[in-house]
C-alpha cells in the first residue's frame, strides 16, 4: 500500500488545494488502514485506500461547517467565560505526559521527523532535506510514529 501514497497526495492535494493538508490526510487514512480491527486481507488496497481518505475529508468537512455555524458573538462569549475543569485539565496533561512517553520510545530519526512536520510545520520535503534523507523515509517515519503514538495512548487508556 505504500506504493500509494505519492499518489493519493496527490489527488488530495488536487480536490483540497493544499500539499500540507493532503499530507496529513494521508497520514492519518495509512493510520486507520494499518490499525483497522479486521484480519480479513483488504480486497483492492488501492480503492481501500481512497475511501478511506475521502473519508476523512468529508468528515473534516464536517467538522469544519458546524464550526462556521456558530455566530462570532457565541464563541466570543462562550470564550470570555470558558474555564476548563481541574479534571480536564488533569486529562490533558495526562495525555500529554502520554504522548511526549510514546515519542520518546520512538527511534531518534522518527521522532525528529514527526516533530518537524507536526509541531514545526514544515512539509515532506523540507524535512527530507534538513535530515538528508529521501522524502519516503520521512513519510514512512511519519506514519511509524502517528501510528505507535496512536496505539501506545490506547494501551495506557486501557491499562
Amino acid at each position: 500500500m505504500e506504493n500509494y501514497y505519492r499518489e493519493l497526495v496527490g489527488f488530495l492535494s488536487a480536490r483540497l488545494g493544499n500539499a500540507q493538508a493532503a499530507e496529513d490526510v494521508v497520514h492519518d487514512a495509512y493510520v486507520r488502514v494499518l490499525e483497522r480491527s479486521s484480519d480479513e486481507p483488504i480486497a483492492q488496497p488501492r480503492a481501500f485506500l481512497y475511501r478511506t481518505a475521502l473519508n476523512l475529508v468529508i468528515d473534516g468537512h464536517r467538522r469544519s461547517s458546524l464550526r462556521q455555524a456558530e455566530p462570532l458573538e457565541v464563541l466570543d462569549s462562550e470564550e470570555r467565560f470558558y474555564s476548563p475543569s481541574p479534571q480536564l485539565l488533569m486529562d490533558h496533561d495526562q495525555r500529554l505526559d502520554m504522548l511526549q512517553k510514546a515519542l520518546a520510545e520512538l527511534p531518534a530519526a522518527c521522532r525528529e521527523c514527526f516533530l518537524l512536520r507536526k509541531i514545526e510545520g514544515l512539509s515532506h520535503p523540507e524535512i527530507a532535506e534538513r535530515l538528508g534523507v529521501s522524502r519516503s523515509v520521512v513519510e514512512k517515519h511519519i506514519v511509524n510514529a502517528m501510528k505507535h503514538c496512536r496505539i501506545r495512548i490506547r494501551q495506557w487508556d486501557n491499562a
